[in-house]
């Protein structure tokens, strides 16, 4: 008996919003710009790329490529796809919010 293996695809697992906010959590918890990108492509792909290029107002190819991990998604493309698959960046601080600012000395 012969056994074959499938290449895993992330794709195959973010079916529910949740599952594509954690996933897309970690990429960004991670803060590689190239796995940020490649986790966007991911969920893109999942969600329907041709329908997120249209919903987020690029061409399909074009976000294929910039989506990739080779891609130089610009930020603007970034938030559009976020926009087009209902995700929003939350910026939180990554130090304890007891902490004084220290202001910049001239």
């Amino acid at each position: 008996m012969t056994v074959s293996f499938k290449p895993w695809d992330p794709v195959d697992y973010l079916r529910t919003q949740e599952e594509i906010v954690a996933y897309l959590n970690a990429a960004f918890e991670d803060g590689d710009p190239r796995l940020i990108a490649a986790a966007l492509g991911d969920v893109a792909r999942a969600r329907g790329m041709t329908r997120v290029a249209a919903d987020a107002g690029l061409g399909r190819e074009s976000l294929y490529k910039a989506l990739s991990v080779n891609g130089n998604a610009s930020f603007a493309t970034v938030l559009k796809v976020l926009d087009a698959l209902d995700v929003r960046l939350q910026p939180h601080s990554i130090q304890p919010l007891e902490q004084p600012i220290v202001e910049a000395q001239p």
